[in-house]
Parts: structure tokens; C-alpha cells; sequence
């Protein structure tokens, strides 16, 4: 380091994490080795919980790190980066991984939902930073990306109007062949 100049990263987020009001992990994801056990991730997301969760601030320096983090009825959305990155671009991935779980649970945020679409939220976080490079920052383009097609639907929890859209499908591309 000549001058307290680093060079430019493409790895800016260290980990993204969902707790509840507990400070339990619901969803957790690092992206390098800052802690490499599941034990040293809990006992970090437990303290960082406790240092937040009656904070009104929207950002945090905690342990030579980064953490940007919005709450909303039980649960506690994290982003972290390290000491040099920018805060703007943090936020920006805090937002879309809020924004996009606030689509996926049709603006039910909470714990029992989140649980519920638990896969789809895992899709979220990949889709926006995969190996701490962020990929995506806009939440409609992360929603349309994960979004479950009605063919993947059961049968009995589809509408009659979807049942009728889908063998309509199926009738039409049996004829075209």
C-alpha cells in the first residue's frame, strides 16, 4: 500500500445476511475467508444484531468492517464490505436485496413469509452478488430473473384462468408440430 491507494476491486461485498429480531441467522452468505467457521459467522451476526438492532442508523462500523443494514418488523437485512469500500455501492445491494424480497413476498416482509419463499430469496442473493462481485443492483430485474413459471406450480394451487393459459400452451405447440 503506497499511500493509503488500493487498487480497484471487483470483490466488494464480504457477506449478506438476513437475521430475525432475535439476532438468529434466517439467511447468510460470505463471500470470502474474514470468518471461516460457521461459529466465528454466528458469534459476528450475533454481536453485530446486538450492536444494530436499536440503532436508527443505516450504517455501522463494527469490527474493521462495513455493515450497511435496514430493518423492517422482524428481520434485519446486512450488508457487509470492508474499511475501503464505498458506502453508496453497499447501500445500492442492501436495496435491491430488500426491494427484490419485498416483490418475492408481495410486500409482506416479515419472518414467517420470508421462510415460506425462503428458495426464492437464496435465488435473490445469488443473482445479485455471486463471490462478493456484485451482479445485479435492480430489484425488477432480480425479481423477473427468480420468478417461478406456472409450470412449476402444482396443479391444485393454480387458478382456473392459469390451468386454462397453460393447456391452451400445450395445445398450441402440439399442433405447430
Amino acid at each position: 500500500m503506497d499511500g493509503g491507494i488500493l487498487e480497484p476491486s471487483l470483490y466488494c461485498i464480504k457477506a449478506l445476511a438476513i437475521l430475525d429480531n432475535d439476532g438468529n441467522r434466517l439467511m447468510a452468505k460470505y463471500y470470502d475467508e474474514t470468518f471461516p467457521t460457521a461459529k466465528e459467522q454466528k458469534v459476528f451476526e450475533k454481536n453485530l444484531f446486538n450492536k444494530t438492532h436499536r440503532a436508527n442508523a443505516e450504517i455501522i462500523m463494527f469490527e474493521g468492517l462495513t455493515c450497511v443494514y435496514k430493518s423492517n418488523v422482524d428481520l434485519f437485512f446486512y450488508v457487509i464490505g470492508s474499511t475501503q469500500e464505498n458506502e453508496l455501492i453497499l447501500a445500492s445491494v442492501l436495496n435491491a436485496l430488500y426491494d427484490a424480497v419485498s416483490q418475492i413476498l408481495r410486500k409482506n416482509v416479515e419472518k414467517r413469509a420470508l421462510l415460506e419463499n425462503l428458495d426464492a430469496v437464496f435465488l435473490a442473493v445469488d443473482e445479485i452478488c455471486d463471490g462478493g462481485i456484485v451482479l445485479e443492483a435492480d430489484s425488477t430485474a432480480i425479481v423477473h430473473k427468480v420468478a417461478i413459471r406456472n409450470d412449476d406450480i402444482p396443479l391444485g394451487e393454480q387458478t382456473v384462468a392459469q390451468v386454462f393459459q397453460s393447456a391452451k400452451e400445450q395445445l398450441k405447440w402440439s399442433l405447430l408440430k
